[in-house]
């Protein structure tokens, strides 16, 4: 049986080998194709955290439950010691001040000063505030999440169980718009939840491994809340790309043979899908290979 982390070897080779060389919005420039899925069967309890090199899964849950509590400014996150989200504000800063500041620093003073945090840690109305407080033409705030989740526990067979992040309006406030951008749930009628995540732009080395974690995480979640269990994480990209400055570390990661799977449950039920918190996602088995370092293009 092939190992399900093969099919994104597979991904990241194929792109290496035909993937279009162009110029990007960042400057980097990348190796993209356009269309890619991937699919992953999570009824077993083993979810596509990536063993071919280590990746930081608390960190990627922690983003996911940061998204969920509507927040958009990188304090909570930071106080988390979630980074992630430190280069973009970063470079609005620096761009609109002038001062060379170190990421360290910034990120002392976003978590040391409230009133620097609210001018400076601002991502603008990025995917939790879309998420949870969609603000309608109408000026009433719409919670996606709560509504999906009322649908499968009332309408499982329903065909409008989605969310997503692309606000037009909003989108030119945002620091960055959405890349994983829409969610759709399936429940099948054996009580299995299916999640399909499209994803619009991918970094296949950095993004696409936290992108699936964070996406399982909330497909668990939902599953508990529901009353289901979980099924196919399906994952679909849109321009799947690697970065130029990204090379070498690819092509080190497709050298290496994939390890087990590692299986990830909720230690105990959530009182509502607000109510989790990390020390609530327990990971077993996952023994992966080195780290591979590379840097973010913004």
């Amino acid at each position: 049986m092939t190992h399900p982390e093969r099919q994104y070897l597979d991904l990241l080779e194929y792109v290496l080998a035909n993937g279009d060389e162009r110029v990007d919005r960042t400057g980097v420039g990348t190796r993209s194709v356009f269309g890619a899925m991937l699919r992953f069967d999570l009824s077993a309890g083993e979810v596509p955290i990536l063993t071919t090199k280590r990746v930081y899964w608390k960190t990627a849950v922690k983003e996911m439950l940061w998204f969920l509590t509507g927040e958009t400014n990188i304090q909570p996150l930071l106080r988390d010691n979630v980074r992630i989200w430190s280069d973009w504000p970063l470079a609005a800063y620096r761009k609109a001040t002038g001062e060379d500041i170190t990421q360290e620093s910034f990120e002392q003073r976003v978590l040391e000063d409230d009133g620097f945090a609210k001018q400076w840690g601002e991502l603008g109305p990025v995917y939790g505030k879309q998420w949870r407080r969609w603000l309608g033409a109408d000026g009433v705030e719409h919670d996606q999440i709560a509504t999906v989740l009322q649908t499968l526990r009332t309408d499982p067979s329903s065909r409008r169980m989605l969310f997503h992040g692309w606000n037009v309006p909003e989108l030119g406030a945002m620091a960055l718009p959405p890349c994983h951008m829409v969610y759709q749930y399936h429940v099948t009628s054996d009580g299995r939840l299916n999640c399909l995540m499209y994803q619009r732009s991918v970094d296949l080395l950095l993004g696409a491994p936290f992108n699936f974690v964070g996406a399982v995480a909330l497909q668990l979640m939902l599953a508990q809340q529901a009353g289901l269990t979980p099924g196919e994480f399906v994952w679909t990209g849109g321009d799947t790309h690697i970065y130029l400055n990204h090379l070498e570390q690819v092509r080190e990661q497709v050298s290496r043979e994939p390890r087990a799977l590692p299986r990830m449950q909720l230690a105990a039920r959530a009182t509502d899908i607000d109510d989790y918190r990390i020390d609530d996602f327990v990971l077993e088995g996952y023994e992966p290979h080195a780290a591979i370092k590379a840097d973010v293009a913004v």
